[in-house]
């Protein structure tokens, strides 16, 4: 025969039975176990949520043998007999913790819900009799506090509190179908019982004034009434809330009794008390935001363009003919050998039609033929269009497939221009193409594309290099026709030793303006020595041969340029500021200005931006070259490890004006010639994360290349509260995944602990639950195996936040209660401040509102003390919801325009929306319906432009309004 399964009880003590025979559960370790396990009814338990419970904040090295250890003795008692190490059939191993599995018929926990979950639907099918005899046998299997007997701290971790939330909500339930069913007095022992446990809950005090004047005891209700009050005012500082005064106001208007019962208080509020003076001041909604602007990303047209006559006739011809342009898709590629003029015509040409395509212009660098290597990816570029398209990072499908497919139908019935630029195949090219009729598709190539010719139509245009009297006007368009007509010997030597080829063409213009007293004869004579040619343009492998005009440029300035030109060649991304190319260099930022407007004047560099230089791709792989051949590896290698080292303190500095909770692991000094950048604040920080960004994601893939393993995970880890304030949720997920892999390689378990939560953080914005949580449950389990409270506790508010996208608000509290009792052991003001708030988020959302204004009032001194703009913003944010639905109408409205200003000063539109929204519905509460359409409508222009969901939720509330102005 099998062994007869063990029946439990956690509602009151902890007890055991099998066959009618009470086991002993042995020694207080093993009670506090198993009353975790029970409380967690039929759910994994995490290894770090058992230590949490065990020790708190500061469990022992040997912390997860001694659960071993417990695990294995419980399994004993459970069956006896059971040999050493084995797992037993009840007590199991599950996602990185245990499981007890148990039923309702053997935990007195899971019968509760039975009968709990049974007395809901007999409510919502309009039996509240039965309801109400149903909670009443639920509630009958509570015999006292959960756990009874267990030590007091084990019984604070939060898996037991949340249990006290259940039987409370219970109760509530319970009374309104008792109240319905006209049986008041079956709900009456628990409702005593629950608010003299909790003597504050407003919602639960209202139904115990109810239940008392239905059971004909109007005084007792009365004084109740009277004591909360006084309560409330003592301990809160507050009146009485919307329900309480309209419990208070029920009584004395519908059941009768004496006038010794009512009080002049009573009698002086059984008038208008159930509304807040409404607010008489101007909308709080603030100026309407205007819609997001079209996007215009094209670059800046050259203004001495000149030539390509021809070309452009052929190009300009389809818009210009009897057809209007918004009857076809017009997808050209212009195709032509490195540094023929490409970008240039296309350019020139999207501007001359831009105005054609009022919905917008966009643009993006393939780099398709980087000498780096540095191809960008169709997924990478399709997403940066979504994201200028104003898609939230959550609206983002997965898969290049998906992605394309949105960013079609967003151009689909509009105009736009899209120019897709330095492309290296079709494939790169078919996934950024507009699939209906109304845009205009410019590509430009070394290759001829010709899959795009034929798979969609696309018209080519092939540039050749310039004919003689087009270099010569090239010539005179930047040196001036006197200068040209008075050589004109020397102009075609010129013209000829750079192969009519644009670019080799504008270096030798540069260099003839910067020294207008240099003769174009001495010029030509310069350039005729340099021996070279342009031959190697035209073959497919450029980067293995330069024309000679590059080296006569280079030759032209000074020494530190040079080295400069070839160190900058080591930058893995598409562009770099000062600051980095000082870095490169070793040199002071000032110093280095100076010879970057050297490498500029002679067009060997491209200030493409303000302060952001860039190479032609021909350049840099001449740049290329010249460092490897001329520079020692020991000097390339100094050379990086500044700018790697460069790049990570300034993004260490970065993210912690952005989070000033996080924890980042520490950091050696960096070496004196790579100094990081200034940042004075979050906002400084948020500009440099932007300009930067390309540059970092490639950086973070350098160096995890060339051995830097750990500099490539801190650099990773960083970059984390930009990636998720921006919402650029692929890339983090990208960046991670490199990371996680470095730390991997590394084998140091803090590392892998950290990587991995990283990752999981990532793939969770994403909705990637089945990856993120077994990824966070095994950090967790790292981090307390070495000690790692700080550690545990960000993993913690990890899985907080995993629990409420998968709708356990219980567990998201009960995991931010568990970080919020390590950080405030670790001394973290930051990270409390900032876990404070989501304590009162949580309470607020599950009804606690008392407890969330608590908590959140708590976190804003705290966030105010350190200088936590977005912190307070979405503390201030929480503090009105709570106010809000305790129907403390001003107060939320306060609270909300302090959210308000605080995002727009930030410029995060979605929360600003989310917080118009509510503001709204204050409004409404209040009965001021003008000051709520001027919220909502606010917050659809916000919500529109992003393209989020949410957006119909808005409209649905103003249409309903709209409708009962309508019918009024």
């Amino acid at each position: 025969m099998g062994l007869e399964p063990v029946r439990f009880s956690v509602l009151g003590h902890v007890r055991a039975w099998r066959a009618g025979t009470e086991l002993d559960l042995g020694r207080p370790q093993e009670r506090a176990l198993l009353a975790l396990l029970l409380v967690r009814a039929d759910q994994p338990v995490g290894m770090g949520e058992i230590v949490s419970a065990l020790w708190g904040h500061r469990p022992p090295h040997s912390a997860v043998n001694v659960v071993h250890r417990l695990v294995g003795a419980l399994r004993r008692l459970l069956e006896p007999g059971l040999p050493a190490r084995a797992t037993g059939r009840w007590l199991v191993r599950d996602a990185g913790g245990y499981r007890l599995l148990t039923d309702s018929g053997s935990l007195d926990l899971l019968r509760f819900r039975e009968l709990r979950d049974q007395a809901r639907r007999a409510a919502a099918e309009g039996a509240p009799a039965r309801s109400a005899e149903l909670f009443a046998e639920a509630l009958s299997l509570w015999q006292g506090p959960v756990a009874a007997g267990i030590g007091a701290e084990v019984r604070a971790h939060a898996a037991f509190g949340l249990l006290s939330h259940e039987y409370v909500t219970a109760v509530r339930e319970a009374a309104d179908a008792a109240l319905l069913a006209g049986l008041p007095g079956t709900v009456l022992p628990a409702l005593r019982r629950a608010a003299a446990e909790h003597p504050l809950d407003e919602p639960l005090l209202s139904r115990l004034i109810l239940a008392l004047a239905a059971d004909t005891r109007r005084a007792e209700a009365l004084s109740t009434y009277r004591e909360a009050c006084a309560r409330l005012a003592g301990e809160l500082g507050i009146d009485a809330g919307p329900q309480l005064r309209e419990a208070h106001r029920t009584v004395l208007l519908n059941y009768p009794g004496t006038a010794a019962d009512v009080s002049r208080t009573d009698l002086a509020e059984t008038g208008a008390v159930t509304s807040e003076a409404d607010e008489t001041g101007p909308s709080s909604a603030g100026p309407r935001t205007p819609p997001v602007p079209a996007p215009a990303q094209l670059p800046h047209d050259l203004p001495t363009f000149t030539g390509r006559e021809p070309e452009l006739d052929e190009t300009l011809g389809p818009l210009t003919g009897e057809r209007e342009p918004a009857e076809t898709v017009v997808i050209s590629a212009i195709g032509g050998m490195a540094g023929i003029g490409k970008t240039t015509l296309a350019v020139h040409w999207a501007h001359q039609v831009a105005d054609q395509f009022p919905d917008g212009q966009l643009y993006v660098n393939l780099r398709g033929f980087d000498p780096s290597g540095a191809v960008m990816n169709p997924a990478e570029a399709v997403r940066g269009f979504l994201d200028t398209l104003g898609v939230p990072p959550e609206r983002v499908p997965h898969g290049v497939d998906a992605q394309a497919a949105l960013y079609r139908s967003l151009l689909a019935g509009r105009r736009f221009l899209v120019l897709l630029d330095n492309a290296r195949d079709t494939d790169q090219v078919k996934p950024l193409l507009p699939g209906t009729p109304g845009c205009l598709t410019i590509v430009t190539s070394r290759n001829q594309l010709s899959g795009l010719v034929a798979a969609h139509g696309a018209r080519s245009l092939t540039l050749r290099p310039f004919d003689a009297d087009q270099a010569r006007a090239f010539l005179a368009r930047r040196l001036g026709a006197a200068r040209i007509d008075a050589e004109p010997w020397a102009v075609a030597e010129i013209t000829a030793l750079c192969a009519g080829l644009p670019l080799a063409l504008a270096c030798v213009a540069a260099r003839a303006a910067t020294h207008p007293d240099f003769t174009l004869s001495a010029i030509a004579a310069e350039l005729r020595a340099a021996h070279g040619s342009l031959e190697a343009f035209a073959r497919p492998d450029t980067s293995a041969d330069v024309g000679a005009v590059f080296s006569w440029s280079l030759a032209a300035v000074s020494a530190p340029a040079a080295r400069l030109f070839r160190l900058l060649a080591l930058h893995p991304g598409p562009d770099l500021s000062v600051p980095a190319a000082a870095a490169l260099a070793g040199r002071p930022v000032r110093e280095t200005r100076r010879l970057l407007s050297e490498l500029t004047g002679v067009h060997l560099l491209d200030e493409h931006a303000p302060g952001r230089y860039a190479f032609h791709d021909l350049l840099r792989a001449h740049a290329t070259e010249l460092v490897r051949t001329q520079d020692s590896e020991e000097d390339r290698g100094a050379a990086v490890r500044r700018l790697f080292e460069h790049c990570l303190h300034t993004a260490r500095a970065a993210g912690l004006l952005l989070a000033p909770h996080e924890d980042p692991m520490p950091l050696e000094p960096p070496a004196p010639e790579s100094v990081p950048e200034p940042l004075v604040d979050d906002t400084a920080a948020l500009a440099w994360l932007t300009a930067e960004h390309a540059g970092l994601l490639a950086v973070v893939d350098a160096a995890a290349g060339s051995g830097h393993d750990r500099l490539a995970c801190l650099l990773a880890w960083s970059l984390e509260p930009f990636f998720d304030r921006r919402g650029a949720w692929h890339d983090w997920a990208v960046v991670e995944q490199t990371a996680l892999d470095a730390a991997e390689r590394l084998g140091d378990p803090a590392m892998k602990a950290r990587g991995l939560r990283a990752l999981a953080r990532a793939e969770g914005r994403l909705g990637l639950h089945d990856r993120s949580r077994p990824r966070l449950e095994r950090a967790l389990e790292l981090f307390t195996g070495l000690g790692d409270a700080v550690g545990r506790a960000d993993t913690h508010r990890s899985l907080g936040w995993e629990s409420e996208q998968l709708g356990d608000l219980p567990g998201a509290l009960r995991h931010n209660q568990l970080a919020l009792e390590l950080f405030r052991s670790a001394g973290l003001r930051a990270a409390q401040a900032s876990v404070l708030n989501s304590v009162g988020w949580y309470h607020a959302l599950l009804g606690e509102h008392r407890q969330a204004l608590s908590h959140c009032f708590e976190a804003l001194t705290m966030l105010q003390d350190l200088g936590d703009r977005y912190g307070q913003a979405g503390t201030w944010d929480s503090i009105a919801y709570a106010y809000q639905h305790l129907g403390r109408h001003p107060h939320a409205l306060l609270g909300y325009r302090n959210a308000l200003s605080l995002y727009r000063e930030l410029g995060v539109p979605y929360p600003e929306a989310e917080t118009l929204t509510r503001l709204g519905d204050t409004h409404l509460a209040m009965g001021n319906h003008t000051s709520a359409r001027d919220s909502w409508r606010a917050a659809l222009v916000l919500l529109t432009a992003l393209g989020h969901p949410d957006a119909e939720q808005v409209r649905a509330r103003l249409r309903e309004r709209a409708e009962r102005r309508g019918s009024a």
